[in-house]
C-alpha cells in the first residue's frame, strides 16, 4: 500500500495506491481540499490536482469524508483537471444520502445554522471599535466560515455536488454488519466505522475523560433566534411581528433609533410633552448617542452583544460536521494490519464505534480488535484536541510499529484561530507511542527532500519514505 499526503496545510488531500490481485492498479483518493483562509488556496490546490492527474488518470474510489471547504473545495475549484481523470465510485457518508429521512434532518439544521451564521458575519463585517469579546466573536465566526464557504462565498454545498458529479456512480456507507470489499483484491477488507447513526454520538464534541484538551434541537432556536435578530436591523420597512427574540410586546417600548432623532415624533403620542420623556431622551442622547460613542461612554452600548450566540452556533455546527466524517479502517487480510483514516471525527464518533463489530470467518471483529492492531494513523482534525479519543482511542493502538501522518500547518492553524494544531500533549503522546515516527505536513525535512533516519531505519509501518518540493509526501507501507 503506498499513500501521498498532500501537505497543502489545513486541508486533506490523500492518494492512495494498492496492487490487485492480477498485478493492474488500484487507487483511491480520500478527499482534496483546503482552508479558503490559507494564501493562494486555489493555486496550491490547482497544483495537487495536477499533480494527481500526473500520477493517474484513472482513480477507483472517490471519497469525500465530509461536507467542509478544506476536504472537498478541490473538486469545484480545481474542477477542469480532475474532469480529466476518470471516477469509478463516489464514497459518501450517509449523512449526505438526500434519500435518507435522518440525513434530510441533519442537512436542514445545517442549512439554517449556515444562513444565520452567514447574516450574523455580515452584520458584524463592517463594526468598528468592538469590545475585546465581540471582535473575537467576529473573528471567530468570519474564520470558522472558511469550513463553509469558499474565498469568493462559494459554498461547501457546491463543492460537494461537483465531487458527486465526476463519479459515476455514488455509494453512501455506513457502519454495517461486513466490512467492504473491492473485487480483484481478496486481501483487503475495509470497514467503515463512522459516520455514527446515533444522533447523540454526533452531538457529543467533547468528553474530558476521552479529550486531550450542545442540542440539535437548541441548535434549531438558535439559528431562528439570530435569523430574526438579523432582520430587526436589515428589514427596511417595520420588523417582523413574530420577533421570538423581544421580551416586550410592540406597544410598549422606543426604538432607540426614535429617541437619538432630534425633533422626531416618537411612538409614544402625548408622552412627546411629558417633562420625565424628555428627560428620558435627553439621557439616551447623552450616553448612547453619536457624540457619547466617541468619548468614554463606548462600553455601554451593546448594539452588537446580541450576535454573541453566533459563536456557540458556529462551533456547535463545525463540531457536528466533524462528527459526521466518513471514517475507514484498512485491514490486510494475511497480516491483520490496520492503516486508520480518521478524517475530522471527533469524540462522539470515536465513543460510538466502541460498539461496533462485524462478523468475518465465522470470528466477531471489534473496533477495539482494529485500533489494537493499528500500525499507520492518519491523525483526525489536523491534530486538533478532540478529535483523537485517549483511551478509546490511541491508548489502544499499542502496537510497535505505529506510524502517524498529520496534516496540518501549525502557521496557517494559527492565522485562522485554531489555536494549538497539532495540540502538544496529543503530539507528545503520538511521539512516545510512534517512536518518533510522527510526520507533519509542514515539517521542514518535505521541503529539502531528506528524509529523517526514522523514516528509514525500517521499523514501524513505513519501508520507505519520499517527497515531492514540499507538495507531498508518500509512504510505502507494510
Amino acid at each position: 500500500m503506498t499513500v501521498r499526503h498532500y501537505c497543502q496545510g489545513i486541508g486533506d488531500c490523500h492518494l492512495l495506491h494498492f496492487t490487485k490481485d492480477d498485478g493492474s492498479d488500484f487507487y483511491m483518493l480520500i478527499d482534496c481540499g483546503l482552508h479558503s483562509s490559507v494564501t493562494n488556496n486555489t493555486t496550491k490546490i490547482k497544483e495537487i490536482a495536477a499533480d494527481i492527474a500526473g500520477v493517474t488518470k484513472n482513480i477507483d474510489v472517490l471519497v469525500a469524508t465530509h461536507e467542509h471547504w478544506d476536504h472537498i473545495s478541490g473538486f469545484r475549484t480545481a474542477n477542469e483537471t480532475f474532469k480529466t481523470i476518470r471516477f469509478g465510485e463516489a464514497w459518501l457518508g450517509w449523512t449526505e444520502d438526500p434519500k435518507d429521512k435522518q440525513a434530510r434532518k441533519l442537512d436542514n439544521y445545517k442549512t439554517k445554522a449556515l444562513k444565520a451564521l452567514d447574516a450574523v458575519n455580515s452584520h458584524l463585517a463592517p463594526a468598528k471599535a468592538l469590545s475585546p469579546y465581540m471582535q473575537g466573536v467576529k473573528e471567530g465566526i468570519s474564520s470558522l466560515r472558511g469550513f463553509y464557504f469558499g474565498a469568493k462565498g462559494d459554498t461547501v454545498r457546491n463543492a460537494r455536488n461537483a465531487t458527486v458529479a465526476l463519479a459515476k456512480k455514488v455509494k453512501y456507507i455506513e457502519p454495517s454488519s461486513k466490512p467492504l470489499t473491492i473485487p480483484g483484491m481478496k486481501n483487503l477488507r475495509i470497514y467503515v466505522l463512522g459516520p455514527p447513526r446515533d444522533e447523540a454520538m454526533i452531538r457529543v464534541t467533547d468528553r474530558a475523560s476521552e479529550m486531550y484538551g450542545l442540542s440539535m434541537n437548541r441548535g434549531h432556536a438558535m439559528s431562528a433566534a439570530l435569523l430574526n435578530a438579523v432582520a430587526n436591523f436589515t428589514t427596511a420597512t417595520a420588523p417582523p411581528d413574530d420577533d421570538v427574540i423581544d421580551p416586550f410586546d410592540r406597544n410598549l417600548g422606543e426604538p432607540l433609533s426614535s429617541l437619538l432623532a432630534a425633533g422626531s415624533s416618537s411612538q409614544r403620542g402625548d408622552a412627546d410633552s411629558d417633562p420625565r420623556f424628555v428627560d428620558l431622551r435627553r439621557f439616551v442622547a447623552a450616553h448612547y448617542g453619536d457624540a457619547a460613542t466617541k468619548g468614554e461612554q463606548d462600553w455601554r452600548r451593546i448594539d452588537f452583544d446580541w450576535t454573541g450566540v453566533g459563536a456557540d452556533l458556529a462551533m456547535q455546527l463545525d463540531d457536528r460536521t466533524n462528527n459526521t466524517s466518513v471514517v475507514l479502517a484498512f485491514e490486510f487480510v494475511d497480516t491483520g494490519r490496520v492503516f486508520l483514516f480518521a478524517a475530522d471525527a471527533q469524540i462522539g464518533s470515536w465513543l460510538s464505534w466502541q460498539d461496533l463489530r462485524w462478523k468475518v470467518d465465522g470470528e466477531w471483529v471489534t473496533a477495539q480488535d482494529l485500533l489494537k492492531r493499528t500500525v499507520f494513523y492518519k491523525v483526525g482534525h489536523h491534530g486538533s484536541q478532540n478529535a483523537t479519543a485517549r483511551a478509546k482511542g490511541l491508548e489502544l493502538m499499542d502496537s510497535p510499529d505505529l506510524d502517524a501522518f498529520i496534516p496540518t500547518n501549525q502557521k496557517d492553524a494559527l492565522k485562522v484561530n485554531w489555536g494549538a494544531m497539532p495540540y502538544k500533549i496529543l503530539l507528545k503522546d503520538l511521539e512516545e507511542r510512534c517512536r518518533g515516527r510522527v510526520v507533519r505536513a509542514d515539517d521542514a525535512w518535505i521541503g529539502t527532500g531528506k528524509v529523517p533516519a526514522s523514516l528509514s531505519s525500517g521499523k514501524g509501518s513505513i519501508t520507505a519514505a519520499a517527497c515531492g518540493k514540499g507538495l507531498w509526501v508518500e509512504f510505502e507501507l507494510s
